[in-house]
């Protein structure tokens, strides 16, 4: 109990209010309490020069939520008691050895209730720090995973959306609702090429036609 009240009180020392004074700094802006806390996350990590340190503890955070559903399920459940989300998330981050400002910040985010939001607030990060790197990303859902050849057509095809001096970032996502074809999201374009979609068109052509 004493550590993780040690551990509150250091979070505490990480105000949102006192950093997002300067969250000007980040490349964009991203709206909503999940952007609010990254860019508070971005302003005291860009003053102590550890960017890419803390982005690199939040992607293997972000990664491990996405490949342990328990735990996903845990630390957003509302009626788990703040404390036992704290002990585990403790011990997460002395696992994976991450920095003071990435577990305090951890721990403010369980301080405040606001655990529920993380997905949120990692994706809002993930934004920032994309720009920051001058990364264009692209999100490609797919109903089965691409191989190595089609990947590798579809980045060359995608590479006329990126300016010089940028980088492509490709995010997938499997998703067997669309039933084959993909959907693409990069920057304010939206393609939708799925085979559900189509036969929704066509469903809705034959009903109108009926």
């Amino acid at each position: 109990m004493a550590t993780c009240s040690r551990f509150i009180i250091a979070a505490r020392g990480m105000s949102t209010s006192s950093a997002l004074r300067q969250s000007a700094k980040a490349p964009i802006k991203v709206y909503g309490l999940g952007g609010r806390y990254a860019h508070a996350l971005y302003a005291a990590a860009n003053k102590q020069n550890k960017l890419d340190v803390v982005d690199t503890e939040l992607t293997t955070l972000q990664n491990t939520l996405n490949q342990n559903e328990k735990l996903a399920a845990f630390v957003s459940n509302p009626s788990v008691n703040k404390q036992n989300k704290l002990g585990v998330l403790q011990d997460f981050a002395k696992e994976q050895k991450m920095s003071d400002l990435s577990s305090n910040f951890v721990a403010l985010l369980t301080e405040n209730n606001r655990l529920n939001k993380l997905k949120d607030v990692l994706s809002a990060w993930s934004q920032i720090m994309s720009a920051h790197k001058g990364e264009v990303v692209c999100n490609i859902k797919t109903a089965k995973a691409l191989d190595s050849s089609q990947e590798k057509q579809l980045r060359e095809a995608l590479a006329a959306f990126v300016k010089k001096g940028d980088s492509l970032k490709i995010n997938t996502e499997i998703d067997p609702t669309i039933l084959g074809g993909m959907v693409v999201e990069i920057g304010d374009k939206y393609i939708d090429m799925s085979v559900a979609t189509k036969v929704k068109k066509m469903t809705q052509l034959i009903s109108e036609a009926v």
